[in-house]
């Protein structure tokens, strides 16, 4: 495959920031091929088994995104869309994007029409790259299935301690969770370095207070996959 450079324009120091709308540049014609569907998967993502099934997932024109909005995708956050003029909608994670190229140019077209208009992004849809996917495919737009990937804070962290144990005994999380092929460490908290560094059974908070046992009772054979991918932790000198 012919690497194809990132256009300078996503390149610029104000793309590169907090938001992430370089990130954007995944959606401008010819920077990834076009003939067949793709997969973007942010790098502190765990793989735990065959990620083009997710292609599987995608309806002819679409774009998933995980869920990350109370809002859903789908009938409720058009609506949502439709009624508020564009101020509300439905938003996703883009940790995991699945989109196919040749039908998903407009995002990258509209928000670079869009900062012309907007240099310092004060379109609200324009501050971070999830939103401005999620604005600009709302039509579109559909949720990654919870079978196949999730963010861990989501998906392993509780205000209510106990509920992480609780739900990694429940039989259907159980067995939903066994056929996870992407985890997501989406936020500052959760960062491989962050967890490798904890000792067993130890815990973590985020700022939602959220809390996380790095524990096998709770995490599974997922944190074991998060110590293979990433490797023990290195001593700081």
């Amino acid at each position: 495959m012919t690497p194809r450079p990132i256009p300078e324009v996503w390149l610029e120091p104000e793309m590169r920031g907090g938001g992430c709308q370089a990130k954007l540049c995944m959606f401008d014609p010819g920077v990834v091929p076009e003939d067949l569907p793709a997969v973007y998967l942010d790098l502190d993502t765990v793989i735990l088994g065959d990620v083009g099934k997710a292609i599987g997932f995608l309806k002819p024109g679409g774009l998933m995104l995980l869920q990350s909005a109370v809002l859903p995708f789908g009938p409720l956050g058009r609506l949502a869309y439709r009624l508020s003029r564009g101020k509300r909608y439905a938003r996703g994670n883009s940790s995991v994007v699945v989109y196919h190229p040749a039908d998903c140019g407009y995002i990258a077209e509209r928000f670079l029409d869009l900062k012309r208009q907007y240099p310092t992004f004060g379109f609200p849809p324009m501050r971070a790259d999830e939103r401005f996917m999620s604005w600009a495919g709302q039509a579109v737009a559909a949720a990654v299935p919870t079978s196949f990937a999730v963010k861990l804070p989501t998906e392993y962290m509780s205000r209510i301690a106990v509920l992480g144990y609780l739900w990694a005994v429940l039989p259907w999380v159980r067995a939903r969770r066994r056929g996870l092929v992407a985890v997501t460490l989406c936020g500052m908290t959760v960062k491989p370095e962050v967890l490798l560094a904890l000792p067993d059974n130890g815990r973590l908070t985020d700022r939602h207070g959220r809390t996380l046992f790095w524990s096998d009772a709770v995490l599974g054979h997922v944190k074991r996959a998060i110590v293979a991918f990433y490797g023990p932790a290195q001593p700081r000198g």
